[in-house]
C-alpha cells in the first residue's frame, strides 16, 4: 500500500519577468470580464503535490549526472522555473530487505508480540526518499506519511489485505498491535525529524477499501476511528501533535472516503483529523466531502493512457490541459484543499501517464510531460495558505481567484475553446492592484510571462490563448475606501 508523508513549503509565491515574446492567441478574440470578490471566501489551501513512492525517489537520488539531478529537482520544486510543487508525498515501507519497487521497513522483525520491544532499523536513505526530502525541504523551503508491517495484521503479510490486529472484529493469536503500530508510526516521524526533516501530516492507511498484491491493509471506518483513539494520544505522549496531524483514509473511490469519514464523525475522532484525503480510481466526487476538515485529492493519475507530452490534441486522459482542467473541478467544484498527482517521476515502463516526469537513469535522461506546466499555473502563484474568493463573469472560460497570506492574489484563467479571449478582471472588497504579471502554459509556452496591464481605475487586462491556463498574478496597493 502506497503510504505518504507530506513536506509542505510556506514559501511566498515568487514571480518571474515576463517575456517579450508576442502570444499565440488563436483564430478569433473574445473579450470577457472577469469580477473577483475577495470579500467572498471558500476553503484556506495546502497546496499541489506528488508522490516518490515505491522506489521512485532513487531515480532523482541515485542519479550520477548531478546537473541533471538538479535540474528534476528545479521543475518539481522551484517556483520560478518549474512547477513549484508544495506538498511530497512520501511512503513508509513494510517490506523487509526490500531490493523491489516495494520500500524498506524500520522493523524488518517481529519482535516476538505486541509487547515486546522492536528493532528498529534505519538506513539513513529510507528508499532513496530522505534525500530528496531534505533537497526540497532546506533548499526549496517544502512536509507527509503512511505503512503498516505485515506482522501486525491479520493475515501476517505486509501484502494482500489483511486487518490491523486488535481493530474491532480483527482478532489475531499474536495479540492486539495497535499500540505496536502506533509507536511504529512516531519512530519513523522521529526519524525523519533527526535527519532534518519535519513530518506535517500523517496517514496510516493507504486505499483500505481495496486488497492490493503488493504492500495494502484493509479497514473500514470503525476501525480506522478505533485506532485514531490509539494514534492521537500516542502523537501527543510524543510531543508531536502541535506541528504534526493525522490524514485519514486514501480510500480508492471518493464514496467509500465519504462512508469512513461518517464513522469517523460518528465515533466523535473527526475533530482528531487535520486532513481528510481520497483518491477517486474507482468512483469520484458527485460533490463536496462533508467534512469540516481540509480535503485533498492525495493521489490523482492517468493509469491507462500511453505516455504522452501533448499539452492538448483530443483531450485525451493525459494531456496537459485536461489536467489544468482536473485541478479546476477538484479545487473550485469540490473545495479541495490539496491536490496531488500520484508519482513525479518514474522510469520509462510501464510506458503510461501515471508520472509527470519520465526518467531514464541508464541514460541520464528524461522527458518533461505538460501535466508539470498544468500544475506549475496554479502551484507557482497559490501558496500554502492562501483562502480561495469568489470570480464571476467570463464566456468561454473557467475561472478561480486565491488571496495568498501575503496579500497578493493569484487568477488563474483556462480557455476552454478554440478561441482566444481579452480578459478584464475588476476587484472588489479588498486592495486596488498596484502591479500585475501573468503567465500562460500551452502547446508552445510553459508557464511563459507574457504582457498585462493594469489600469489606472484598476482593471487587470490580458489575453488568453486558445485552450491555455493564464495566471494573473497581481500585488495590492492602498486598500479601496
Amino acid at each position: 500500500m502506497r503510504f505518504t508523508t507530506t513536506i509542505l513549503t510556506a514559501a511566498a509565491a515568487a514571480v518571474a519577468a515576463p517575456s517579450s515574446d508576442a502570444t499565440a492567441l488563436g483564430p478569433r478574440q473574445q473579450s470577457s470580464t472577469i469580477t473577483v470578490d475577495l470579500s467572498r471566501t471558500f476553503q484556506r489551501m495546502d497546496g499541489f503535490g506528488f508522490s516518490l513512492a515505491f522506489q521512485r525517489a532513487n531515480l532523482i537520488t541515485n542519479m550520477s549526472d548531478k546537473t541533471k539531478q538538479k535540474e528534476l529537482l528545479d521543475l518539481l520544486f522551484n517556483r520560478t522555473t518549474g512547477a513549484g510543487f508544495t506538498i511530497l508525498r512520501n511512503g513508509i515501507g513494510s517490506t523487509p530487505n526490500s531490493n523491489s519497487d516495494f520500500m524498506n521497513t524500520i522493523a524488518p522483525r517481529n519482535p516476538g508480540g505486541p509487547k515486546a520491544t522492536p528493532q528498529y532499523v534505519w538506513d539513513g536513505k529510507d528508499s532513496g526518499q530522505l534525500w530528496v526530502s531534505q533537497q526540497a525541504v532546506q533548499q526549496y523551503g517544502v512536509k507527509q506519511i503512511y505503512a503498516t508491517p505485515g506482522y501486525m495484521k491479520t493475515n501476517n503479510n505486509d501484502a494482500n489485505g489483511g486487518t490491523l490486529c486488535g481493530v474491532p472484529n480483527a482478532s489475531c493469536s499474536s495479540g492486539d498491535w495497535r499500540q505496536a503500530y502506533a509507536d511504529y508510526l512516531v519512530a519513523y516521524i522521529k526519524f525523519y525529524a533527526q535527519e532534518g526533516v519535519p513530518i506535517s501530516h500523517l496517514g496510516f492507511l493507504n486505499e483500505p477499501d481495496y486488497t492490493a498484491s503488493y504492500a495494502s491493509m484493509r479497514s473500514d471506518g470503525n476501525q480506522a476511528a478505533d485506532f485514531i483513539k490509539i494514534l492521537y494520544p500516542t502523537l501527543e505522549a510524543a510531543n508531536l501533535t502541535s506541528t504534526l496531524g493525522i490524514a485519514c483514509c486514501e480510500t480508492m473511490g471518493w464514496g467509500n472516503g465519504a462512508s469512513m469519514v461518517s464513522s469517523i464523525r460518528s465515533q466523535g475522532q473527526e475533530s482528531r483529523l487535520k486532513t481528510v484525503t481520497s483518491h477517486t480510481y474507482t468512483g469520484g466526487p458527485s460533490g463536496p466531502m462533508n467534512s469540516r476538515n481540509p480535503v485533498w485529492f492525495s493521489e490523482q493519475c492517468d493509469l491507462n493512457g500511453q505516455w504522452t507530452t501533448s499539452w492538448y490534441s483530443n483531450g485525451g486522459a493525459g494531456e496537459g490541459l485536461t489536467w489544468a482542467n482536473n485541478i479546476y473541478s477538484a479545487v473550485v467544484n469540490y473545495n479541495a484543499s490539496g491536490y496531488l498527482y500520484w508519482e513525479g517521476v518514474q522510469w520509462p515502463n510501464p510506458n503510461t501517464n501515471e508520472k509527470i516526469i519520465r526518467v531514464d537513469n541508464s541514460t541520464n535522461t528524461y522527458e518533461v510531460s505538460k501535466r508539470l506546466w498544468a500544475f506549475a499555473n496554479w502551484s507557482r502563484y497559490v501558496s500554502p495558505g492562501a483562502v480561495r474568493v469568489g470570480t464571476s463573469g467570463g464566456t468561454g472560460i473557467r475561472t478561480a481567484a486565491f488571496r495568498n497570506e501575503d496579500g497578493t492574489i493569484a487568477v488563474v484563467v483556462i480557455s476552454t475553446t478554440g478561441n482566444s479571449a481579452n480578459v478584464s478582471i475588476k476587484l472588489s472588497g479588498g486592495a486596488a492592484p498596484s502591479y500585475v504579471q501573468a503567465f500562460v502554459s500551452d502547446s508552445t509556452r510553459n508557464a511563459a510571462g507574457i504582457a498585462a496591464t493594469l489600469a489606472a481605475d484598476g482593471t487587470v487586462s490580458g489575453q488568453v490563448a486558445a485552450r491555455s491556463i493564464t495566471t494573473f498574478f497581481i500585488l495590492p496597493g492602498a486598500k479601496k475606501s
